[in-house]
């Protein structure tokens, strides 16, 4: 692997030709063919060509293993590709700035936000980079510090990308820079979104419309529809990302790349995911579970079977359980307790006997709607129901969100006016 990286380097500086594959007993030493599902615009026409294939030899050798030593040597061949991008070189800022998009993204994979932030921050400190990669940035950031419930900074990324785009787009070349601007609205409305505002019809409303929209400001939509019940167009939406992902093959306009979970992959996952949560509020239960099993599939495939991630999936699936049993009126206690649980180990949930009030709980709204749901079915079971009362206690204490209460949110009923919706890009409630 390094072997590989080092010869890339040189081609990388003398824009020479690649190495001739070959292997060694350890590791395969040709190259892999792109991983496309880094972030959409990694062959962007504005970047150097060696340096876009080093990228996506990382991305793909990083992935081979889903372990902390291939993600090490992936972001150590990118480190070996940003120190080859001469500041004389006319694409050598894009190309830094896809490498750092390809680091944070590696790095938001592997839990590591902080020093996925610091990569994105960085690419704003690049004068001459295509403002594509600056908003792609900044969209990143915005979906970082929502999964990290920082919702605040969220907003205030949200703004600047705004600002930033309203000052550019007049300068921006190549590609659609309306696509930029309605990237930068997107995000603004995703953030209101999540934090509960569903008058957002400036933000989001008829954004699958705009010629070259990228996934995630698409999904954007659709869960604005979902949540505000409009399932049916909804429902078209979601099928309209999935099946925008699985069939873009050109991603040549720098204007739509993307990074961490606002990547692709990321999207393809929450489009389904939330599709199968759609079906299940329609009553559909069949479909959804066939739904969300490919997106627990997806989601193992993409992050590895241990992945927080596979623990929200898990948490659609187990609640998809509990409405289908409580509508049908059967049990499926022990295959919802079975769920939780794996769900809440996933999600490396704190113990009970921890003060909420003091402790920092990841993925915060998934962690409660778990354990709410594991703490209603241990109340049924009256051997059991002073476990699920201190399980309910400490979900209740930790939900946060603003639009509909814990109850709500695992209520089932026709005539509930709330439906609750998990977007697994940023593991949060809306």
């Amino acid at each position: 692997m390094i072997r590989v990286a080092i010869k890339l380097c040189r081609a990388a500086t003398s824009v020479v030709s690649l190495p001739t594959p070959r292997t060694t007993g350890r590791l395969s030493l040709s190259l892999p063919p792109p991983f496309r599902l880094l972030h959409d615009g990694i062959n962007g026409a504005d970047a150097n060509p060696v340096a876009r294939q080093m990228i996506n030899y990382a991305i793909s050798h990083a992935r081979s293993q889903k372990s902390d030593e291939s993600y090490a040597q992936g972001l150590l061949i990118l480190e070996q590709c940003l120190s080859t991008q001469s500041s004389e070189v006319p694409d050598a800022e894009n190309s830094r700035g896809l490498v750092f998009l390809a680091m944070s993204t590696l790095l938001s994979e592997r839990g590591d936000f902080s020093e996925a932030i610091e990569k994105l921050q960085r690419i704003q400190d690049l004068k001459h980079s295509s403002l594509g990669i600056k908003v792609a940035a900044m969209e990143a950031l915005v979906g970082l510090h929502l999964e990290l419930g920082q919702d605040d900074t969220s907003t205030v990324v949200a703004d600047k990308c705004l600002e930033l785009v309203e000052k550019d787009v007049p300068k921006a070349g190549g590609g659609n820079p309306l696509v930029l601007s309605v990237r930068a609205k997107a995000a603004k409305g995703f953030v209101e979104l999540i934090r509960g505002d569903l008058q957002l019809e400036t933000f989001l409303q008829g954004r699958e419309e705009t010629e070259g929209s990228t996934g995630s400001v698409v999904l954007s939509y659709g869960e604005f529809l979902h949540a505000t019940q409009n399932l049916s167009l909804a429902k078209e939406i979601y099928q309209k990302v999935i099946q925008g992902v699985a069939e873009n093959k050109d991603f040549s306009d720098l204007n739509a790349v993307a990074a961490c979970n606002m990547s692709s992959a990321e999207v393809l996952l929450a489009a389904t995911c939330a599709l199968g949560q759609l079906e299940a509020h329609m009553g559909n239960f069949g479909g959804a579970e066939e739904i969300l099993t490919r997106a627990l599939s997806t989601a193992e495939d993409h992050f590895g079977s241990h992945h927080p991630k596979v623990g929200a999936v898990l948490t659609c699936i187990a609640l998809m359980f509990r409405r289908k049993a409580m509508q049908e009126r059967s049990s499926s206690l022990l295959i919802q307790e079975g769920l939780y649980r794996k769900a809440i180990e996933l999600l490396k949930a704190p113990q009970l006997e921890t003060d909420d009030r003091e402790a920092k709980v990841d993925r915060r709204d998934i962690v409660a709607l778990a354990r709410g749901g594991y703490a209603e079915a241990l109340c049924v079971q009256q051997n059991r129901k002073a476990e699920g009362e201190k399980m309910k206690t400490w979900a209740e204490a930790a939900w946060r969100n603003s639009r509909l209460s814990l109850a709500e949110a695992l209520e089932i009923s026709e005539s509930s006016s709330k439906v609750p919706v998990i977007d697994a890009r940023t593991c949060r409630a809306l």
